[in-house]
């Protein structure tokens, strides 16, 4: 069948999507909403998948440009005829495949949308309300997020949750782990306000002043990055931070594996794909006790939790994960007996591909 895939721009999750949707046999035509302002996945797009190009996928998405990316986006249906449109976040690419008429259309939620971006304003809460209840179904990757989506009006009958989980043969634990002196503590959460990098940040800061062998490696980038150093600096620990940068996918685990402890300090998550894949890395994981991390990590288990945005909390919970170092082993294979059961991204896939064919 022909599935016309609508998202933002062009992420490693998009990459995951439309790598199984054209491996399902199905033939993808992949339309961005804004494009890519900074490179994010740095893989070709899947082979047998047919980049579109139309009046959108170059800026950022403004609101008085919807009515003639709404007319373009109906014309694009048209002429593809698509039997599936798949669209998301809500209220944007899902907004503007509801508004050109097509059906049916399958709403993806990415955990932000309806977590985060929903109480913006009244107008953003009424394009939710308005989507959810013209969407033919409703797929998201944690039960949080598809509550918040029923309670805007989804038919609670017309919902699948599935973790987008990893490839577990790509992210696996390390085939020798080496003798370290030093304790690693490790985020590739972007550097915006909604992840909460700079309570990890005053969080460091109190565990370096009590531990001098710890050290924190940061990856990625964003907007509050001056604002971190400040913290860090002021501190007096930024010689004790290591910035990664940008990583490709393709060497991302072994980023994983330098590290002891995968820290995310998120307010406002699905279910967070960096979380699986430290799972799948067997670390053991500290993270915020928002309520899709709660799905995911068991207190003692497989991690811990720390009450999100309490950096003093956060700070003890560090300390007495390096105090148990010894058994940090265990918890790490625990970790990865949980991607294996619940974030196999090639099963999960499967979950996909039967609403595709229910759908149509």
């Amino acid at each position: 069948m022909k599935i016309l895939y609508f998202s933002l721009g062009y992420s490693t999750h998009d990459h995951r999507f439309l790598k199984a949707i054209s491996e399902g046999g199905h033939e993808v035509f992949f339309v961005q909403l804004e494009g890519n302002s900074r490179p994010v996945e740095d893989r070709l797009v899947p082979p047998n998948v047919q980049l579109v190009l139309w009046k959108g996928g170059r800026n950022p998405f403004r609101w008085r440009d919807l009515p003639q990316l709404v007319l373009d986006f109906r014309r694009l249906t048209r002429e593809i005829k698509p039997d599936l449109v798949h669209a998301g976040p809500i209220q944007t690419c899902a907004f503007i495949a509801v508004l050109s008429g097509f059906s049916p259309i399958l709403t993806m939620s990415w955990g932000f949308d309806l977590m985060d971006d929903v109480h913006k304003s009244r107008w953003w809460e009424w394009v939710t309300r308005y989507t959810l209840r013209r969407s033919t179904f409703f797929t998201s990757d944690a039960m949080v997020t598809r509550d918040k989506a029923v309670a805007y009006g989804m038919d609670p009958g017309k919902t699948i949750v599935f973790p987008w989980g990893v490839d577990l043969e790509h992210f696996k634990p390390a085939a020798s782990i080496a003798q370290r002196s030093t304790f690693t503590l490790f985020c590739n959460r972007a550097w915006e306000t909604r992840y909460g990098v700079d309570v990890l940040a005053r969080a460091f800061i109190k565990v370096a002043q009590q531990n001098g062998s710890v050290n924190l490696l940061l990856l990625g980038g964003g907007s509050q990055g001056h604002a971190l150093r400040q913290i860090l600096e002021g501190g007096g620990v930024l010689d004790r931070v290591a910035f990664g940068g940008q990583i490709s996918q393709t060497v991302l685990p072994g980023w994983y594996h330098r590290a002891d402890l995968y820290i995310s300090p998120s307010h406002v998550d699905g279910s967070s794909v960096s979380l699986m894949e430290a799972l799948a890395c067997g670390l053991p994981c500290l993270v915020s006790d928002i309520p899709a991390n709660k799905e995911w990590v068991v207190e003692g288990q497989n991690g811990w939790l720390f009450r999100d945005g309490d950096a003093d909390h956060l700070a003890e919970k560090i300390l007495a994960a390096i105090a148990q170092r010894e058994d940090l082993p265990r918890v790490g294979d625990t970790s990865r007996k949980t991607a294996e059961l619940r974030a196999d991204w090639n099963r999960n896939a499967g979950a996909l591909m039967k609403v595709y064919r229910g759908l149509i």
